[in-house]
């Protein structure tokens, strides 16, 4: 870490004032930004993102994101690291966290503690599905805006976007417009209520700490159907049974979730094809060529 950054962390006006750090570690994992465990005098540990100060935007949603999750999550079942200190420099920016002992573990409170998030902030009566703001997703851009029906949100908002950025590999979004508007309607008559939703949650971004409580960080949030939390924890793998049934267990799934799974999974795929190239193209191409049978051929 870059001392002018740790200076500010322990300084007079920092968050950290006063305190010795007797040791900085590099935490490897992370692609975008850098990461570092900070081990204080005291005993204290604390999680610290850095990154150039053109990406500041990037740190500063993250910050809200985890702050707005936090506002529906249940503690007893589910932990959502909060925010210490945003700042962004002259030459660079940094993201304070406190640090958690991650483990493998049983993911029954993971899958509660994610039910019951989804079902308090769909409760709280959210009238628009989006995010007023642009955010990301990983590295890549989440633009943006608000929708009364979900069918055009997620289309026009999700979807859209990320097929105009693909054009640069060869996708051409004006092949997929009739397939597009049926998508619309698809998602519109299954109507579900917005839901404030992690958006990239993935198992390098979940986690169980030491009291057997579920973690979850790293978000990308945006009031959405639950199931495009759900359809994602598929996409890669890695979550237990426990943790479906679990989560079935506080708010059960409708039985028609399962059809959804890869139109929600074409949005991270096609972030990846963007982002990362190789083999995640195909997998947009099946899912596409597929949804065009299921919807086109009717």
């Amino acid at each position: 870490m870059e001392r002018f950054l740790l200076e500010q962390v322990i300084g007079p006006k920092g968050p950290l004032a006063g305190e010795t750090v007797k040791r900085v570690t590099s935490i490897k994992g992370g692609c975008i930004h850098q990461a570092w465990r900070l081990d204080l005098s005291n005993e204290k540990s604390f999680f610290a993102k850095t990154t150039s100060n053109e990406s500041f935007e990037m740190l500063e949603f993250e910050a809200i994101g985890l702050k707005s999750l936090e506002k529906y999550s249940n503690d007893s079942f589910l932990v959502i690291p909060q925010p210490i200190y945003l700042q962004k420099f002259q030459t660079a920016s940094i993201l304070l966290l406190p640090w958690v002992n991650m483990h493998e573990g049983n993911e029954i409170n993971l899958g509660k503690g994610l039910a019951l998030l989804h079902k308090c902030s769909a409760e709280s009566n959210h009238k628009y599905f989006g995010w007023k703001s642009n955010g990301y997703i990983g590295s890549g851009p989440q633009p943006g805006g608000i929708k009364n029906s979900w069918g055009d949100c997620f289309i026009n908002l999700r979807l859209i976007p990320q097929m105009k950025i693909a054009k640069k590999w060869g996708l051409d979004l004006n092949k997929f417009t009739k397939l597009l508007s049926k998508l619309i309607e698809f998602l519109n008559e299954h109507s579900p209520s917005p839901s404030l939703v992690h958006g990239d949650l993935w198992k390098g971004n979940a986690a169980i700490n030491e009291d057997q409580q579920g973690i979850i960080f790293d978000p990308a949030i945006w009031w959405a159907d639950r199931e495009v939390d759900i359809a994602m924890t598929k996409l890669f793998g890695g979550f237990s049974k426990n943790f479906y049934e679990a989560y079935e267990a506080i708010w059960p799934l409708p039985e028609s979730a399962q059809t959804r799974n890869n139109l929600y999974n074409l949005y991270h795929l096609l972030n990846h094809a963007n982002l990362f190239d190789g083999y995640y193209k195909n997998q947009c191409i099946d899912i596409l060529t597929e949804l065009e049978v299921t919807f086109l051929n009717e």
